[in-house]
């Protein structure tokens, strides 16, 4: 992605967190994968895997990228957590990153936020952060 477009899709998904881009879909549609449109999985986007150690299998609106949120299920297809990515370039002083959305519904157990380099799709370095709808103990079920 050149960096002009990256800046427009940045700016699409209103300056991320700034108004971010909620799931709009409230619910069953998202509850289980694979998502409802217009949703799709991210490994059919780009090079990465469909399962993502960590992350899980992995969906998103083409329309929210690079911040997402990317639904992130399990090996049984559960929703475990909304992920969005956030490239460090872009984060200021006064940003405000506390409208970041989940489906409706979906309650958030606790947040990781992890540093990641870059990878395909975000090529930048950039913050994770994931929003889990499942406890701790529980995240071991995208592990693998």
């Amino acid at each position: 992605m050149s960096s002009r477009s990256f800046l427009t899709a940045v700016a699409a998904a209103a300056a991320l967190g700034l108004g971010a881009p909620a799931v709009q879909a409230a619910d069953a549609s998202v509850v289980k994968a694979p998502p409802a449109a217009p949703y799709k999985a991210v490994s059919s986007l780009v090079k990465l895997p469909d399962f993502v150690p960590g992350m899980g299998r992995l969906f998103v609106d083409p329309a929210t990228l690079p911040a997402g949120p990317f639904l992130g299920y399990d090996h049984e297809g559960r929703l475990v957590n909304a992920t969005y990515m956030i490239p460090l370039s872009l984060m200021k002083p006064d940003m405000h990153l506390n409208d970041l959305k989940v489906p409706a519904g979906v309650k958030v157990d606790h947040v990781d936020i992890v540093y990641n380099a870059g990878h395909p799709g975000v090529e930048e370095p950039h913050i994770h952060i994931v929003l889990w709808n499942v406890p701790a103990a529980q995240e071991s079920s995208v592990t693998k």
